[in-house]
This record gives structure tokens, C-alpha cells and sequence, in this order.
């Protein structure tokens, strides 16, 4: 039954749901991490047996808000967001102690009822543990000590298909705000006032794109979420999308009323399902509950909200690309200008960001521009979500504010590198990002946008990947090389032919056959490709390759001078000679460069595995095939 909301009965919903949810924390509640990874490790099984527990017991389980005032013993059990702890999922929080275990199994569960729910009692091998200390409650645990979560505030506090929740926290408030108090140029000027600048790339000021779509004169706008989010290894959005879905429509319906767009999508990968699923749940409530659709709250505003699905297209990312996708051709940018503000989906005056982008928007207009730039740097205001992932001890996804430096994430949220080994690199951006190194300048630059440009990286959809002392450089440029070019859409020559280039002379080089002359041509290639491809994605794909040999040139030389790499050749077992095979001609004992092989003439020849250093040199000039590959 859809429900013709209007300003006083959303305030009068609001109080009561308020009321609901100051009930509901005077009661335990049992959140379960139902983000997609903590689901793969069993989360859903988990959610089955805590309830299965207390139905055993006669115990009242409450899933939404509890609206009465009875004090019996009850339990509120739901699936939360993502808490970010990746590493240690499942993960179970409980309320109001603020216990946090780790690693739950489902056959946790009748202790965990049995002795915290019941008997108060922490069950210690369930806590985070680190240098023998227990940290039984989740804001003390050095992971989420330097965090300042406030897009992810709620994602793992939250029932992400709760708007009633939602709305009790605030939600739609911004909304409500912009809608019967606000003129679009109003909203305009205090998302440009609170520097907001996209979270999805390059950082542009949001405020500026919203204010040129405002601008323009057309019969038809349009939002555009992009939650495609095609880097490896990052996976902000899809967190937010999962878990508090509604932040993302809000911002969406707020920049529609500052353009005065009617319609909105968001893009999402395939790959998403628990997004898309969690989307579409959120569009339908906020549909019933007449915040989204025809004359919302009684006024003129209309908007309505489309998910579309992508099949996950790397190239999709790109903004014109994106729409050409929505509008169901072949995904492929195209040349600007025009600009998607002015000519986007559709051939209209189109507003595309990301989705931190957007959950940003109803907390800003909600607490004011001061509050927002009471956090982070002046020119990189508020904060940003990173996956942090790689050799590090904790992976997983944070928040942080703008600023916060390379080694506070690594060392002080991250826990420093995996088996103690040392701190070598961070990819930063994926593959549109570039390396910085373990230099102290590098550790110590802020995370943001300016800081990252000046060292020839960028923050991009925020991947961050920590590499150890054990990681070859060279190839950490050929796998982003390898993903980009797979990913090219071939539509331009510099991206489509420079790419495939590029990753032939990387294989040439890690195979040990590379010459100095190759390195001057990546350089070469790169920046025609950097200067000539047709879209952002295609400009930014030499970045790694770039930084690496900026950086980490010494590596490069190793392969194409030594034609030896002691990190990529550490594991790699020594070739060996078939006594069968070798005429004892002494080709391979002359061409070895470190006089690891011996023997007479005429005679089997043997190779010296401590001396060996796997350069491949024996193989190569073995005319009788005699040497293979260990």
C-alpha cells in the first residue's frame, strides 16, 4: 500500500521512528555482518542459528524496531552492512556492550547466546587478539582507531532493508531540507562551498558539475550513479550500496532537485547482485513510502530511480561510455566536448558521480558546510573509503579523512606487512593509479587528491594494494598492463595498439630479454598514449608503468641489463641438464654469466645450483635442446 507522504506526516513518521529506535537500544542487539564477504564465509548460516537458539529458548527476536514499551527479555538480531574487517569476517557485533567476534562459525552461536547474551560473559577466543591483548570492543581495535567512518557509519550499524532505520538516523532529512527550503542554485552553492569533489577519479568539484547542469536549458535532465566500480581489488561502492543503500538514493534525489532532473540510474556491475538486490528493495520502500515517485511530500518534484545492470566492462567506468551503455549501445566514450553535463544520456544535460559521492551529499546539506570542512585537508575536504588489500596484516575496507598519510594507513590501520617481511610499495587508484615507494617523502604524503597527483599517482575509486620486499615491481606494472589492455574497448588507436605494445615489451622484459632501448620506448609510449587516447580511462592506463620505472628503475635494469631478477626468479627451481641429451659442445658454459656450469669437452656438463641464478642464458643457447627448465 503506497503511502501519499507529505512534510508533517514524514516528521510525525520520523519522531516515531525515533522513539522505535530509542527502544530498540535499550534492548540487546546481535548485528551480523551481511556484507559479500562475510555472506561467502557463512554469515546467512549464522543468522539462521542465532535465531534457532533463541526460538529454542522462548526468546522474543525483534528484527526490525521495536515499537512497544515492554521490558521483557528480547533480543534485536539483524543483517548489518559491511563492518570493513574483512579480513576477520564473520563478523558479529553486539549491542550496546560493542562486542565484536571474529571468525564466528554457526556452532558459535549457542555459546555466544549462552554466555554474552544471557550471562554477560565475553568469550575470548572470539576477540580480536593482537600482541596478546584482547580487544573485545570494536572501537578500540587498532584497525578502526584511526578510521573516521561517516559515509560507512551506518553500513555496519544498520539493516540495510530498513528504511524505517534509516529514516530514525537522519535519513531523508537532507532531503526534506532541500526539498521545501532549498532553491537548486541554493543546493548548488553549498555542495560547492563544502568542496566536495568526486570520490569516483579525478576528484572534479562536485559542486561546479551540478551547477553546470543547472544551468543549462532543456526539457529533460538526468542522475546517473556510477556504481560500476571495475578496479581489482576495490570495492568502497558495492560496501555502500549493500549496506546503506538509501544514502545513495538520497544524494541522487538531492541533485536531482538542484538540476531539476526528473530521473536518475544507477549503473552497477553484474557482478553486484547483492547491490542490485539491495537497490531495488530500497527504490520499492522509498516508493511506499511516497519519497520517491510522482509529487513527492505533497509538492511539484517528481523523481523516479532505475538500476541498471552493466556486464562489467572496465570501460564502463567512463562517464560516456557509461551512458552510451544505459541507453543500450556498445560502451565506448566518446569524444569531449561536449561534456556530460551538457550533452549525457540521452543527448541531455546529465549529472554523473559516484556512489560516495552521492552518500556525501545528505550529510552535507544536513550538517552544514562547516561540519564537512571541519574534516580533511583544505583542498581535499571530508573523507575518503579505501580497500585495502595486498601483503598487509589487516585488509579490509576503511574511511579515513582526507590527508591521513600512507603510513598511517599501512602501519597503523593495516598493521604493518604480513610474516614481518619489509614495506616495499602501494598501488594506489588501480589501474588508472600509479606506485609510491617505501621512501620516507612517499610514507608520509597525504592521501589526497593534489598530494597523490604531484608523485604521479591519483586516488581513483580508492584500491589500495601493499606490496612486501618479495614483489617485483616490473611485474606489478605487467598485470595492470595485462588488465588494461584486456579491458581496452579498442575504439582508439593509442589505447587499442600502445597498450598491446606496451604489454609485448613487459613480457619481453620479464622473460630476460629486454634491452635498455625498451625501456626508453615504454617511456615513449607512454606518453603518446597519456597525451592521444580518447577518454580518461585510456590516458590514465600507463600510470603504473610510469611510476614503476620512476620509482622502482633499478628493477627494470635488473631484468634487461643482469637479465636476472633474484625476486622473480627466488622460487623458480635451477634447470637442469639431460645427461642423455649434451654433446658437451661448452656453448652454455661459455655464454653463463656467473660460471655456474662445468665440464670437459665431449663431456656431460653439470650445472652448480648456488652459483645459478635461473637467467635462462644455458637454455637459450643450448643448440642440442640438452638444458630444460627446472
Amino acid at each position: 500500500m503506497r503511502t501519499k507522504m507529505t512534510r508533517d506526516s514524514f516528521h510525525v513518521f520520523q519522531a516515531n521512528a525515533r522513539n522505535a529506535l530509542r527502544q530498540s537500544e535499550r534492548i540487546t542487539s546481535v548485528l551480523i555482518c551481511a556484507g559479500t564477504g562475510c555472506i561467502a564465509g557463512g554469515a546467512m548460516n549464522i543468522y539462521e542459528n542465532i535465531q534457532a537458539e533463541c526460538a529454542a529458548r522462548g526468546l522474543p527476536v525483534y528484527v526490525g524496531l521495536k515499537h512497544d514499551s515492554d521490558e521483557e527479555k528480547s533480543l534485536h538480531v539483524k543483517m548489518s552492512g559491511c563492518h570493513g574487517f574483512c579480513e576477520m569476517g564473520p563478523l558479529v557485533h553486539i549491542e550496546p556492550q560493542g562486542i565484536m567476534y571474529i571468525h564466528v562459525k554457526p556452532e558459535d552461536c549457542h555459546e555466544i547466546i549462552e554466555k554474552t547474551i544471557l550471562g554477560g560473559e565475553i568469550i575470548d577466543r572470539l576477540v580480536y587478539h593482537l600482541d596478546g591483548v584482547a580487544y573485545p570492543k570494536q572501537e578500540d581495535i587498532p584497525f578502526y582507531k584511526k578510521q573516521h567512518r561517516v559515509v560507512l557509519e551506518n553500513c555496519g550499524k544498520s539493516d540495510a532493508e530498513d528504511i524505517e532505520e534509516y529514516i530514525a538516523k537522519g535519513g531523508y532529512e537532507g532531503f526534506e531540507k532541500a526539498l521545501f527550503e532549498m532553491t537548486g542554485e541554493d543546493i548548488c552553492k553549498v555542495i560547492t562551498d563544502s568542496g566536495l569533489r568526486g570520490r569516483g577519479g579525478g576528484g572534479f568539484p562536485a559542486g561546479r558539475k551540478w551547477d553546470g547542469a543547472r544551468r543549462q536549458n532543456a526539457p529533460q535532465k538526468f542522475i546517473v550513479c556510477n556504481g560500476d566500480e571495475g578496479d581489482p581489488g576495490a570495492f568502497m561502492d558495492r560496501s555502500v550500496m549493500e549496506g546503506n543503500p538509501h544514502s545513495t538514493l538520497e544524494g541522487m534525489m538531492i541533485a536531482g532537485l538542484a538540476v531539476g532532473a526528473r530521473e536518475g540510474y544507477v549503473y552497477v556491475r553484474a557482478e553486484y547482485p547483492l547491490a542490485v538486490s539491495r537497490l531495488k528493495t530500497a527504490i520499492a520502500k522509498a516508493e511506499d513510502y511516497g519519497l520517491l515517485g510522482d509529487h513527492i511530500m505533497g509538492t511539484d518534484f517528481s523523481f523516479h530511480i532505475h538500476v541498471n545492470r552493466g556486464a562489467g566492462a572496465f570501460v564502463c567506468g567512463e562517464g560516456s561510455a557509461l551512458t552510451a551503455s544505459i541507453e543500450g549501445n556498445r560502451g565506448m566514450p566518446r569524444v569531449k566536448p561536449p561534456r556530460t553535463i551538457e550533452h549525457g544520456l540521452w543527448d541531455s544535460p546529465t549529472v554523473l558521480n559516484n556512489v560516495e559521492t552521492f552518500s556525501n551529499v545528505p550529510l552535507i546539506i544536513r550538517n552544514g558546510v562547516d561540519w564537512y570542512r571541519s574534516i580533511g585537508t583544505k583542498t581535499s575536504p571530508g573523507t575518503k573509503a579505501f580497500a585495502l588489500t595486498g601483503n598487509v596484516v589487516n585488509t579490509g575496507l576503511i574511511e579515513v579523512p582526507m590527508g591521513t598519510t600512507v603510513r598511517e594507513v599501512v602501519f597503523d590501520i593495516g598493521g604493518g606487512i604480513q610474516s614481518g617481511k619489509q614495506f616495499k610499495a602501494v598501488q594506489i587508484g588501480g589501474p588508472s593509479g600509479g606506485c609510491c615507494c617505501a621512501s620516507k617523502e612517499h610514507l608520509d604524503l597525504p592521501l589526497d587528491f593534489d598530494s597523490l597527483k604531484g608523485i604521479g599517482a591519483m586516488i581513483g575509486s580508492g584500491g589500495l594494494v601493499v606490496m612486501d620486499e618479495d614483489t617485483c615491481m616490473v611485474e606489478v606494472a605487467r598485470f595492470f598492463m595485462r588488465f588494461t589492455q584486456n579491458e581496452s574497448c579498442g575504439k582508439c588507436v593509442p589505447c587499442r595498439e600502445g597498450t598491446k605494445r606496451m604489454l609485448e615489451i613487459l613480457d619481453r622484459i620479464l622473460d630476460n630479454k629486454g634491452t635498455l632501448e625498451d625501456l626508453d620506448l615504454l617511456e615513449e609510449l607512454s606518453s603518446t598514449i597519456t597525451n592521444t587516447a580518447l577518454c580518461g580511462l585510456g590516458k590514465s592506463a600507463c600510470k603504473p608503468v610510469q611510476s614503476t620505472l620512476k620509482y622502482f628503475r633499478d628493477e627494470y635494469l635488473r631484468h634487461v641489463v643482469d637479465h636476472h631478477c633474484p625476486i622473480c626468479n627466488k622460487e623458480k627451481p635451477h634447470p637442469k641438464i639431460v645427461a642423455e641429451l649434451c654433446k658437451g659442445c661448452g656453448k652454455c658454459r661459455k655464454n653463463c654469466p656467473m660460471d655456474a656450469i662445468e665440464g670437459a669437452p665431449k663431456q656431460v656438463h653439470t650445472i652448480t645450483a648456488d652459483k645459478c641464478v635461473n637467467c635462462g642464458a644455458c637454455i637459450q643457447n643450448c643448440p642440442f635442446g640438452a638444458i630444460k627448465e627446472g
